[in-house]
C-alpha cells in the first residue's frame, strides 16, 4: 500500500520506516517537502503523489519546561495541522488515515488505569493542557469525518515513549532523555549531584517507540474500527524509581536532588491497554530496562560527546 508518513524523519517516524520500509511503497517527506501546517501545501502533496493511507505523526511536542514556555505554539500548531490533515486526507479520499493522540489528553485526575472512554471526563493536567486539547481534535475530527462521510479515519493514543533517536536538547526533551543526559553529562564530569524536576512522586508509564511502531502496523493492516485505542504497556514507575533505574545504568552513583519548586506534572499516568490486545492483538514486547539501555547506547553512538 502506498503510504504517507508525515513526521517521517522524527523520532517515532525512525522507528516506523524501519519497521514498514520492506512491505509498503513509502513516502516520507521531509518537513521543507512537506508543510502540514499549510493546507495548500499539503493538498499539492496529497494530489501529486496520491497515497493510499496516511499515517499522520507530525507534531509539536516537547517536556513539560517546553510545553510552559510555548503553550500557544503547542496549541496552534498541533490543531493546525489536525484540521489540515483531516480535512485533505477526506478530500483526497484516502483509504484509511491513522492519527496519534497523546496521553497528555486524558484529564488530570483520571482513575487508573486509563480507559479509552476516560478521556472525555475533564480537563487536562494545566502544564500541557493545550497541547493535549490539540490532540483531541484529532479524535474529535475522525469522528466527525467518519460520520459525515463513512471515511476510515482511526485514532490512537499513546503513551509517554523513548527509544533510539529521541530528542535529547535538556530544553524541550521529554523526561527520560533528558534524564540519560543529565546523569551521563554528571558521570564524566565527575559531579556530585543532579537535580531533577519536582519532588519524585509522579508516576508515568513508558512506552518504547519501537513497540509503538509495530501497533501502528497493526492498525494500518487490520484495523478499521473509529473508537479510540490506548497503546501503551500497562504499567507505571514512580519517576523517583526511574531516576535510580537510569542511574544505574549510566553508571552515576550520586546523589539526586529533587527541586519539588518545579511541577510535577499529572500525578499517575497508566493506560488500560486491553483494548488494544483485543482488537489489535497488540502486546509491548521491550521491557523498560531493555530499551533504556537501547536508548543509552544509541545516546553515547550519536549524541555524546
Amino acid at each position: 500500500m502506498k503510504t504517507l508518513i508525515t513526521g517521517s524523519h522524527g523520532f517515532l517516524g525512525h522507528h516506523l520506516v524501519e519497521r514498514l520500509k520492506d512491505k509498503h511503497e513509502l513516502l516520507t517527506p521531509n518537513s521543507s517537502e512537506l508543510n502540514v501546517q499549510d493546507i495548500v501545501h499539503l493538498y499539492n502533496y496529497l494530489s501529486n503523489h496520491k497515497p493510499e493511507a496516511i499515517i499522520h505523526l507530525a507534531a509539536v511536542c516537547g517536556g513539560i519546561g517546553a510545553n510552559q514556555k510555548s503553550p500557544a505554539d503547542f496549541f496552534a500548531k498541533n490543531s493546525m495541522m489536525s484540521v489540515n490533515i483531516l480535512a485533505m486526507a477526506n478530500h483526497v479520499k484516502v483509504k484509511k488515515l491513522i492519527t496519534l493522540g497523546s496521553v497528555c489528553s486524558y484529564p488530570k485526575f483520571t482513575p487508573v488505569p486509563f480507559k479509552e472512554e476516560n478521556i472525555w471526563d475533564g480537563y487536562p493536567e494545566e502544564t500541557n493542557a493545550p497541547y493535549g486539547i490539540a490532540k483531541k481534535s484529532l479524535l474529535v475530527g475522525c469522528k466527525a469525518y467518519n460520520d459525515q462521510y463513512g471515511d476510515n479515519f482511526i485514532h490512537l493514543i499513546p503513551v509517554n515513549m523513548y527509544g533510539e533517536n529521541d530528542n535529547f536538547d535538556l530544553d524541550s526533551s521529554h523526561v527520560i532523555p533528558a534524564l540519560i543526559r543529565k546523569l551521563h553529562e554528571a558521570k564524566v564530569n565527575n559531579l556530585d549531584s543532579v537535580e531533577v524536576w519536582g519532588d519524585g512522586s509522579a508516576s508515568r508509564e513508558f512506552l518504547y517507540a519501537g513497540d509503538c511502531a509495530e501497533a501502528i502496523e497493526l492498525a494500518l493492516d487490520k484495523h478499521d474500527d473509529p473508537e479510540p485505542i490506548n497503546i501503551g504497556t500497562g504499567s507505571e514507575i514512580t519517576i523517583k524509581d526511574l531516576v535510580k533505574k537510569i542511574a544505574m545504568i549510566v553508571g552515576f552513583d550520586g546523589k539526586i536532588v529533587y527541586d519539588s519548586d518545579k511541577p510535577n506534572g499529572q500525578p499517575r499516568r497508566c493506560l488500560d491497554t486491553s483494548k488494544a490486545e483485543e482488537l489489535l492483538g497488540f502486546k509491548a514486547t521491550t521491557t523498560l530496562s531493555e530499551g533504556l539501555r537501547k536508548t543509552y547506547n544509541w545516546y553515547l553512538e550519536n549524541v555524546s560527546n
